[in-house]
């Protein structure tokens, strides 16, 4: 490493500060340490992170980038100075989270209690939101999403897995005959989350790869609690992650059906994602920590009752509405 780590909080100051002057007001030392430290750091990496004019001063795309990552470098100075010194062992500070909607109500949202009893200097911020997440660009320290990321250069961890699954209640079933058959599946989807509306949803069909043909006339909706109401509420049938009609299954309010038509596995996956692999908060890691045993705990397989419609059981043949990959 070309650069010293002495030179990381007065540059972190000069950016946090809005610029030279007010960092070394604010460290109590002169401007021209502030302007060499500064001016030596770029000359050890190589790359302008500040550009200066006589008025102002402005982060380069490079330096917001290093900013970043000296930021999780002196989270973790800090913070093995203060176990090291034995002022805490308890991680704190803030800690911005993105994640679904539907984790939150569903999965995280009863068991934040016992994660702020635990750690109760950490000041968790957690934002709901159903769009991808760009973590350094909108300031988040973590996020929940949905499916595996292809971007190599996020940490990441897999807390979920489990499958999508055709659902409907138990009187849909009966008035539609889908406790017999199943052929016409397509046209009982009045609702679907938005994620998965694609013109051609690739499925397997007893093992054979197919596509599914969701109706134009079907509402997009991108929340799956919300599709799950509509469901329940005579919304014909629909196919959901597992996870959140367990306990509708459980007691009868919902049933699986179309066992035979399956879906991706890796569909309704949920994956943490982090800016750096290895330099990563205290704060952050308990957390990732305490959602990966939550995760562990809601991933556990719920009986399901003798309300299960036949149709699962009775495997059908190629469909109409159904079409296959030539």
């Amino acid at each position: 490493m070309k650069w010293t780590l002495d030179d990381v909080p007065m540059f972190m100051a000069i950016v946090d500060q809005g610029g030279i002057s007010a960092a070394a007001e604010a460290l109590g030392r002169p401007k021209s340490t502030l302007s060499t430290a500064l001016t030596r750091l770029e000359q050890a990496v190589g790359i302008k992170l500040i550009e200066r004019t006589s008025r102002q001063m402005r982060l380069t795309p490079e330096g917001e980038t290093f900013h970043a990552q000296c930021a999780l470098i002196m989270d973790q100075v800090a913070e093995a100075d203060a176990i090291m010194t034995g002022l805490t062992a308890q991680p704190s500070g803030s800690l911005s989270v993105a994640l679904p909607e539907a984790f939150c109500q569903e999965i995280l949202a009863p068991q934040l209690p016992g994660f702020h009893a635990r750690h109760p200097k950490i000041e968790l911020d957690l934002t709901v939101n159903n769009r991808p997440v760009d973590l350094l660009a909108e300031g988040y320290d973590l996020a929940i999403v949905v499916g595996e990321q292809p971007d190599s250069t996020l940490g990441q961890r897999v807390l979920m897995g489990g499958r999508l699954i055709w659902v409907t209640t138990p009187d849909y079933a009966l008035r539609h005959g889908l406790e017999d058959d199943t052929e016409d599946l397509p046209r009982h989807i009045q609702i679907c989350e938005k994620r998965y509306a694609l013109r051609q949803v690739p499925v397997t069909v007893n093992g054979h790869h197919q596509t599914l043909a969701i109706p134009r006339t079907a509402i997009r909706l991108n929340n799956p609690i919300a599709v799950r109401a509509a469901i329940l509420n005579g919304g014909g049938v629909s196919f959901l992650p597992e996870r959140y009609c367990k306990s509708q299954i459980a007691t009868g309010e919902l049933i699986e059906i179309a066992r035979h038509i399956a879906f991706d596995m890796s569909a309704a996956t949920l994956s943490a994602i982090f800016p750096s692999r290895r330099l990563m908060s205290g704060r952050t890691r308990v957390f990732l920590d305490f959602l990966t045993e939550i995760c562990r705990g809601a991933d556990m397989s719920v009986p399901v009752t003798g309300a299960a419609v036949s149709a699962h059981s009775r495997p059908a043949a190629d469909r109409a509405g159904f079409a296959a990959d030539r």
